[in-house]
């Protein structure tokens, strides 16, 4: 009877475990598989084309709303009309059973952006609601499932249901989550999400809409496991724990947040590589009490460039953030922008964190900021990792470099097996035929979002600038598209000006930074600049566009910027053999 006892609790305990809003000590990476718009290149085939490559690493990807929204075209699915019918923009109901099964088959599991604050109606009646039959039950909202004080009552209409439990929404219609109909359809529709589509968590939308007590409610009686909450919000830490302590049921958590203080940290941070001790202020993930409850991110289809309204995008040193993240306790979630412009460093990263069993709730041995960058050390289940960021330095006795880029490296101790970073393989960069690099022009590429436009470029060093001496600098030429946009290339046109001035001088030096920007907030960051570089959005140089003009073998490279063929940059001590650029020619080394 003991022993029975005994096996009954070891189970009860780790079935507790997995149910409290987020798993204890768990060890995964989450993606944020869309952008703003990516019908295309996140539907739900073109997603299950790439689970060979994304479940090695990845082991959730938080995917759009799926369900039905009246258009299958250009409709990210934020106003829900259909709960139980699960065709969209992304690709039919079909294509979606066939990513969620494939994915899951390889250990990924798939989550859900769950849309419950609003609903909208099936026409032009704001107040006329989808009939719809799940397991055999109708499920349908009516004017009474709808907060009284709803927009739509200045609109004619008669909204009966109590009054909104948090904050109003614009363009579609508030449920009212005390009413009994409601908890009915949202437990149904968050039943078929999980048993009957497959699942295995929920990524709950704008939930400062409605009490945190409903999510805490819905998921006890769904039982995901996992949930994160998106509580967007400029209060500070504590209003993030009180929604996360507000989601308990019988004083158990029951969803995780969205790391959105550390987000602001991050900005703050990275965006200059300055202010270092800020990394240190409250955060989840900095607080060992809710660590467990945190996911960390940079960006996501909000808050970085491409979105409809972006907030706080992070244009510079985005490897280094992501760098961070993915040393941090906490669950990070790398946005698929990033991991498409960074994606052999990102990898590497995440098999860095791998190797040395850092989880959620891993301690933070040490957090030290200085002026000129942050050393923190976190205890995984397998060895430390150690990162520095900036221009900082510390002890690395017992430490092993894994890797390295702009502003920051990443060591683990001696005993940690990072032989599998050997397996990944760099991507050959080939530049589109619309890009040409003439003997001795000193040039640039940008392949821009469709939302730019009349692109121009701000091109420095200390000495001087190199275009215009006006912000915001020389206009680009659009030479070409490509997947789809078009490509801007800057030519340096042989003029040179002090630095804040239109005042002309003489060329004093190489280039050293260079930005793209288009109309309004749309710019870049302050990106290293490469001749020839080929560069996106995200702060990303893909490529050098150029040509062997004498293969050579490596030159002093003192006081030189070097590059490999991907348009990284690369210290002197880390080059192995292989063709590198240096002073924009390809030399062998």
């Amino acid at each position: 009877m003991k022993r029975l006892f005994t096996s009954l609790l070891i189970t009860l305990t780790t079935l507790t475990m997995m149910a409290q809003g987020w798993p204890a000590e768990y060890k995964g990476v989450m993606l944020q598989g869309f952008y703003w718009n990516s019908y295309a290149d996140t539907n739900w085939a073109n997603l299950e084309s790439q689970a060979d490559e994304l479940s090695k690493f990845f082991d959730l990807i938080w995917v759009p709303n799926s369900a039905y929204a009246n258009d299958l075209s250009n409709n990210m699915g934020y106003h829900p009309v259909y709960w139980f019918d699960h065709k969209s923009a992304f690709g039919t109901e079909a294509q979606l059973r066939s990513m969620i099964a494939t994915f899951n088959s390889k250990g990924t599991g798939i989550i859900e952006d769950v849309v419950i604050n609003h609903r909208s109606s099936v026409d032009a009646n704001w107040l006329n609601f989808a009939k719809e039959t799940y397991k055999g039950v109708q499920y349908q909202l009516t004017a009474a499932d709808i907060c009284n004080d709803d927009e739509s009552k200045n609109s004619g209409y008669n909204p009966t249901g109590n009054a909104d439990t948090g904050m109003p929404w614009g363009g579609s219609r508030d449920l009212d989550h005390t009413s009994a109909n409601v908890k009915k359809n949202v437990n149904a529709y968050l039943d078929c999400l999980l048993n009957d589509l497959g699942y295995v968590g929920f990524r709950y939308d704008f939930v400062a809409g409605y009490g945190a007590q409903y999510v805490g409610g819905y998921n006890n009686t769904a039982n995901p496991t996992y949930s994160v909450g998106e509580y967007w919000t400029d209060e500070g830490n504590g209003a993030i724990i009180n929604w996360i302590n507000g989601t308990k049921v019988n004083g158990v958590i029951q969803s995780a947040a969205f790391d959105f203080t550390m987000k602001w940290n991050i900005n703050s941070v990275f965006a200059n590589a300055t202010n270092w001790s800020q990394l240190n202020n409250a955060a989840l993930s900095n607080n060992p009490d809710y660590a467990r409850y945190a996911v960390t991110f940079v960006d996501n289809h909000d808050t970085g460039p491409g979105a409809d309204n972006p907030s706080g995008p992070l244009y510079a040193n985005i490897e280094a953030a992501n760098a961070f993240i993915l040393t941090m306790p906490g669950t990070p979630c790398v946005w698929l922008k990033h991991w498409q412009s960074f994606k052999v460093a990102i990898k590497k990263q995440i098999l860095v964190r791998k190797a040395a069993g850092i989880h959620n709730q891993s301690k933070i041995v040490t957090k030290t900021a200085s002026s000129n960058g942050y050393v923190l050390n976190v205890a995984g289940e397998n060895g430390n990792v150690l990162l520095l960021l900036g221009t900082a330095t510390t002890t690395t006795e017992g430490y092993k470099l894994a890797l390295e880029g702009t502003n920051y490296k990443m060591y683990v101790s001696n005993g940690v097996d990072i032989s599998a970073l050997d397996d990944v393989k760099e991507d050959e960069f080939v530049a589109p035929d619309c890009c040409v690099v003439n003997e001795g022009e000193t040039c640039a590429f940008f392949e821009a979002p469709t939302s730019y436009s009349n692109v121009k470029c701000w091109v420095w060093n200390s000495n001087c600038n190199f275009t215009t001496g006006s912000w915001p600098g020389s206009a680009c030429t659009i030479v070409g598209t490509n997947n789809g946009k078009n490509v801007w290339k800057w030519t340096w046109n042989g003029k040179c000006y002090k630095p804040s001035s239109t005042q002309e001088i003489a060329r004093n030096g190489d280039p050293r930074y260079i930005i793209f920007n288009g109309t309004g907030f749309s710019q870049t960051g302050d990106l290293d600049f490469a001749n020839g570089g080929y560069y996106n959005q995200a702060g990303a140089c893909q490529g050098i566009v150029t040509g062997i003009e004498a293969i050579r073998t490596t030159p002093s490279t003192k006081d030189n910027i070097i590059y490999d063929l991907q348009g990284r940059r690369v210290m002197e001590g880390q080059m192995k053999k292989g063709i590198y650029i240096i002073n924009g020619k390809k030399v062998i080394r």
